[in-house]
């Protein structure tokens, strides 16, 4: 392949495959992924990001491999960055553990109610949550982020978790969250915006999604701008998937609206980038 190649993409990728670390048969793209974690990926390849990967492999004329790899804490650290795969998708890009590409969408934590209800939460201060039960994922041992800004304002006590993490095999953990708002365990939720918009659609039950505000507390952001990861390096393989995600931005884009991804319209990702600002890549 390398030998015949002329276009840009494919004298990258010819160097990626030169490059140490890379897959040990250059026909293969590895891809770390989790076996049950929707709407991002599965084992049954249901996901946006199992889609995201098909196109990949495809323009990239590498057959795809996936090393299924649960999100845990240090996932990159003993997944990518200890050579188990290639690359992992839906990566902040500003992480200190991985070689990003330029974000292909970028999103944002929701408040999510049932439209039933009007109850119209539009601010993270809004006085109404003093009296309603919020619903906000555990992470390991820790809530998502913007329970920091709730406990600060003395309202630890209303909060419930609810655990992202379930047994291998087990519902999807994310939608035990939506499936309280809808039946009222909860008032409210806080959700990541990916988790949300997917799983509302799915809901018998109207849901009301809101961009949460403000957008950060403090030095905790709520709004991430997420790309594709390589291990630190691999600047050749890196340059060769950020040329696919811009030649086919525009399917990206399609692909996240069917599953229902929000992202803030004042900075969402556009595909008038030229891919000539790869020079800019962090």
């Amino acid at each position: 392949m390398c030998s015949r190649s002329r276009n840009a993409s494919a004298v990258l990728l010819c160097t990626a495959l030169a490059a140490p670390g890379f897959a040990a048969d250059t026909h293969i793209l590895r891809i770390c992924a989790d076996p049950n974690n929707l709407p991002f990926s599965n084992r049954q390849s249901e996901g946006f990001e199992n889609k995201l990967a098909q196109i990949l492999s495809h323009d990239l004329s590498l057959e795809l491999k996936y090393v299924w790899f649960s999100e845990r804490k240090n996932f990159l650290r003993n997944s990518l960055g200890a050579g188990l795969c290639d690359a992992v998708l839906g990566v902040p890009i500003d992480i200190d553990d991985a070689l990003v590409t330029r974000p292909y969408y970028r999103s944002t934590y929701v408040v999510v109610t049932r439209a039933d209800r009007r109850l119209k939460i539009e601010s993270l201060y809004d006085p109404q949550l003093k009296g309603l039960r919020i619903g906000i994922h555990v992470v390991e041992d820790d809530y998502a982020p913007p329970a920091h800004l709730l406990a600060s304002q003395g309202l630890s006590a209303n909060i419930v978790g609810y655990s992202l993490l379930g047994a291998y095999g087990a519902p999807n953990p994310p939608a035990r969250l939506m499936d309280a708002v809808a039946a009222g365990a909860v008032d409210v939720a806080i959700v990541w915006g990916p988790f949300a918009g997917y799983f509302a659609r799915k809901s018998a039950t109207p849901l009301s999604i809101e961009t949460v505000s403000p957008t950060r507390f403090q030095m905790i952001p709520f709004t991430y701008s997420i790309g594709v990861g390589v291990r630190k390096g691999n600047d050749a393989l890196r340059d060769a998937i950020q040329n696919v995600l811009d030649k086919e931005c525009p399917k990206v884009q399609r692909l996240l609206q069917e599953y229902g991804i929000p992202s803030p319209r004042e900075d969402a990702v556009s595909c008038a980038t030229s891919p000539s600002a790869a020079a800019s890549l962090r």
